[in-house]
C-alpha cells in the first residue's frame, strides 16, 4: 500500500510519532496586516481649508487642538515650498549670460538652507530641426515645471560653444555649488530616450529635489482658504473613508538606463 505522506491522516499522524515518515513541514505564517495609517498620514492628503472643517467636526477640543496645529504646520511648509518654488519653467539665455545665469546662479543657496547645498542648474544646449534636440526639449520644460526649485535654462548649442558639431546635441551641463556636476552629450542618439530615463540621471546628480508631499489630487491647494468644497465632497467623510483603508502609497520606479561607455555620458570641454 503507498502512503502519502502529505495527508493530514490518523495513520500518517501515527507513522510520524514512531519517525517513519518524515514530520510535516508547518503551513507558512501568515502575512502581518498593513500597519494603520498614523493620524499625519490622514491628514496629508487634505489641504488646509478642508483641515479646518475637519477641525470643526472634531468629536472633542483635544481632536480639534491636534489638526488644528498640523494645519498650522502645514501652511508654515507649504509656504517655504512655495518660496524655494523659484523657477518652475526653462529660461532662455544667451552666451553672455552663461556665468551669471548658469555657474553664478549655482551657488545660491535657498532660503533657510543651513547645508549651503546652493541650487541645481541644468543648462540645455539644443539646435531646432534636430528631432532628438526637440524630443528632449519637451523633456526638460516638463522636469522644469515638475522641479521648481531647480533652474533650467537654454541655449542654441553652436551659440553657447562655437562651432559645436550637430553630433554633441542635444547636451546638458548641469551645476552645482559652481562647479560642473554631469554632462550629457548627443542625448538620445544612439535610442530614443524617456523621460524618465533623464529625470533619474538628474536625480542621481542632486540637482532635483524630491517632492516633499505627493499633491492631494488635482485639487488647487491654497495658503488658507476659507472657501468651501462641493457638498459632494465633504473632507470629514474623505477622512473616515481613508481612516478604513491601508496607507500604502506608490512611489515612482526611477531607473538609470544609460549604458556603461555610452557617448551620451561623455564629457566635452569648453571655455565660456
Amino acid at each position: 500500500m503507498s502512503i502519502n505522506p502529505d495527508e493530514d491522516t490518523e495513520f500518517n499522524d501515527a507513522l510520524r510519532k514512531h519517525g517513519i515518515i518524515p514530520p510535516r513541514e508547518p503551513p507558512p505564517p501568515s502575512p502581518s496586516p498593513p500597519p494603520s495609517p498614523t493620524l499625519d498620514d490622514l491628514l496629508d492628503d487634505f489641504t488646509p481649508s478642508e483641515l479646518r472643517e475637519i477641525g470643526e467636526d472634531a468629536y472633542n477640543d483635544e481632536t480639534e487642538r491636534i489638526i488644528d496645529e498640523y494645519r498650522r504646520k502645514r501652511i508654515a511648509e507649504d509656504r517655504l515650498r512655495d518660496k524655494k518654488a523659484r523657477f518652475g519653467r526653462v529660461y532662455p539665455i544667451g552666451r553672455e549670460d552663461y556665468t551669471r545665469e548658469v555657474t553664478e546662479a549655482s551657488k545660491i543657496d535657498e532660503d533657510e538652507d543651513d547645508k549651503e547645498q546652493g541650487t541645481g542648474v541644468v543648462c540645455f544646449l539644443y539646435k531646432d530641426g534636430i528631432p532628438r534636440s526637440d524630443r528632449t526639449f519637451q523633456h526638460i520644460r516638463t522636469l522644469a515645471e515638475r522641479y521648481p526649485r531647480t533652474k533650467f535654462v537654454s541655449i542654441v548649442g553652436d551659440k553657447c560653444i562655437p562651432n559645436l558639431p550637430d553630433s554633441r546635441i542635444p547636451m546638458l551641463i548641469v551645476y552645482k555649488k559652481g562647479e560642473i556636476r554631469n554632462q550629457i552629450v548627443a542625448w538620445g542618439a544612439d535610442q530614443e530616450r524617456r523621460l524618465e530615463e533623464l529625470e533619474a540621471i538628474l536625480m542621481v546628480t542632486g540637482t532635483l529635489h524630491i517632492p516633499e508631499r505627493r499633491p492631494p489630487g488635482d485639487r488647487h491647494r491654497d495658503a488658507d482658504s476659507d472657501e468651501s468644497d462641493d457638498d459632494d465632497d465633504d473632507p470629514s467623510s474623505r477622512m473616515r473613508s481613508a481612516a478604513t483603508s491601508t496607507n500604502t502609497r506608490s512611489q515612482k520606479n526611477i531607473r538609470q538606463t544609460t549604458k556603461k561607455g555610452d557617448d551620451s555620458d561623455s564629457d566635452f570641454d569648453f571655455d565660456l
